[in-house]
């Protein structure tokens, strides 16, 4: 073996070369036109993979029921002994292609082109409401089932990550969410990975405009917004999902969710709970403003009246008042006549 070859082969075997391409020999990448669920991890795919698998599946069974699968039907022997070698190849290739399709897993790992990020392909349900689901009893039960999982993020659509294709796809995509009559306060998540040509301030202000047209109603709230549009950018494909309870559940993080709530985040639920109710009621929020302004006027009317009652009393304190000080100065003059007579009497007796 010469000596440039022995190099080479040591720095494959301590710098990792070929480790990527063995670990995801014969797997499919994320592509456009897939739904699924974007899960992040601390370093440990493989486990993280397996964690994940076991969760769905978990949570799966309790929406959908458990998978089953259905084995294809053989054909007699005597069938196949009369049919010539040619057309049993051909219906043999038929079956084998009809039993790949049977036998296509509800989830399926793929490579989603990002360190630390898997992609589980869906088939026969909805990424959303099985996430939004799992996070629901996590949060109720504070009972944490993952290690190495953080994030688990529905994608329920996916074009290419150009300016011009994610317009076009989210103008229709949107619809069902904020497309008038439909309406609803909003913030938009954005994360890019591996990808350069998407700048997050564009593509943030670009989707509010969007969401604009559909309906001048729809409004951006950062705290305690009803939906949140999630844009998951990974090379060239962009991954979309519109949201509940964004905040709530911790930007949808397993681990966050899971552990004992504080007052502080008590407080912000309650407000959260609040602020929900009164959105879903708005003929009651306006009938409760209507009674407020009526209870204020009444209560500026009866303000009035008792300044008035008061302006009234303060007038009778000062009649009182001058009344007192007339009978002051009567009784002052009462005072001064007695003393006159008898001065006129003691003259009178001097004279006698």
């Amino acid at each position: 073996m010469s000596e440039a070859q022995d190099l080479r082969k040591r720095s494959k075997k301590r710098y990792g070369g070929g480790h990527r391409s063995k670990k995801y020999k014969g797997s499919r990448e994320l592509e456009v036109g897939m739904q699924g669920i974007l899960i992040t991890c601390n370093m440990n795919e493989r486990k993280c993979t397996a964690e994940a698998f076991n969760l769905l599946n978990e949570y799966a069974d309790q929406l959908y029921g458990p998978e089953n699968f259905k084995e294809p039907e053989e054909s007699s022997s005597e069938e196949e002994e009369d049919e010539d070698a040619e057309a049993a190849l051909k219906k043999e290739v038929k079956q084998l292609k009809a039993s790949s399709g049977k036998r296509e897993r509800r989830f399926q790992a793929m490579d989603s082109g990002a360190n630390n990020v898997i992609f589980i392909k869906t088939k026969n349900l909805d990424p959303d409401k099985l996430v939004h689901h799992i996070l629901s009893d996590l949060h109720i039960t504070k009972k944490n089932k993952s290690r190495v999982i953080l994030r688990m993020l529905p994608v329920s659509g996916t074009c290419k990550a150009f300016q011009e294709d994610m317009d076009k796809f989210l103008s229709v995509f949107l619809e069902p969410w904020f497309k008038a009559p439909n309406q609803g306060s909003y913030q938009i998540a954005f994360k890019a990975r591996n990808s350069s040509h998407n700048k997050r301030d564009d593509i943030i202000k670009a989707l509010a405009g969007l969401v604009g047209k559909m309906n001048p109603k729809n409004k951006v709230d950062l705290t305690t917004p009803e939906l949140t549009i999630i844009v998951e950018v990974i090379k060239s494909v962009c991954c979309v999902s519109v949201v509940r309870d964004y905040t709530l559940y911790r930007k949808y993080n397993l681990q966050e969710v899971a552990k004992e709530e504080g007052p502080k985040d008590r407080k912000q639920e309650e407000v959260t709970t609040n602020q929900e109710e009164i959105k879903s009621n708005p003929e009651e929020k306006d009938g409760k403003r209507e009674e407020i302004k009526s209870n204020q006027e009444e209560n500026d009317g009866k303000q009035g009246d008792v300044k008035s009652n008061q302006e009234e009393k303060d007038g009778k304190r000062e009649e009182i008042k001058s009344n007192q000080e007339e009978k002051d100065g009567k009784q002052e003059e009462g005072k001064d006549a007695p003393k006159t007579d008898k001065e006129g009497n003691g003259d009178e007796e001097e004279k006698k």
